[in-house]
């Protein structure tokens, strides 16, 4: 019988429902408040888009409508459960996590980032995660150290 006829999924319509789960990362889940909120923003965003799916009747609709975001819940469900939420640092004599540094490169680029949780880094935005090569080697260090980073040296000028 033809699958036109009858109310079974296409294979490419169950290829489309059946995403792999998105990776979690093997580093402690450290996050800071704001990292913690956006998590719980993006499970509950992931949520309202799976409940919005499951109100199409087209059972095949519904499935293909359902996959990313009930991918998303299971995501952001695990990372909101492993969470580890970690205050901002006490002291600006060395680098912590939530630290906000400002480092000059050999190359004479100066850059600021804060020192954030792997779901909340966004270098474009001005924060990196705490297991980047560049906060790995900041970890611990005092305003004048100069740290190899990759290729390059990089002084740390400001911890903030």
């Amino acid at each position: 019988m033809s699958v036109a006829f009858t109310k079974e999924e296409s294979a490419e319509t169950a290829s489309e429902t059946l995403l792999p789960d998105r990776p979690i990362s093997p580093h402690p889940n450290l996050v800071t408040e704001t990292g913690l909120q956006a998590l719980q923003k993006q499970f509950q965003d992931a949520r309202e888009a799976y409940e919005a799916a499951q109100a199409i009747d087209d059972v095949n609709e519904k499935r293909r409508q359902s996959a990313a975001p009930l991918r998303d819940v299971r995501y952001f469900a695990e990372r909101l459960r492993t969470a580890q939420l970690v205050s901002n640092p006490a002291s600006n004599e060395t680098v912590a996590f939530g630290s906000r540094v400002t480092f000059s490169r050999t190359d004479g680029r100066v850059q600021t980032y804060r020192i954030v949780g792997e779901d909340e880094a966004d270098p474009k935005a001005g924060s990196i995660s705490f297991v980047s090569p560049v906060a790995k080697s900041l970890m611990g260090k005092a305003v004048g150290d100069v740290v190899g980073s990759g290729t390059q040296e990089i002084e740390l000028i400001e911890i903030a």
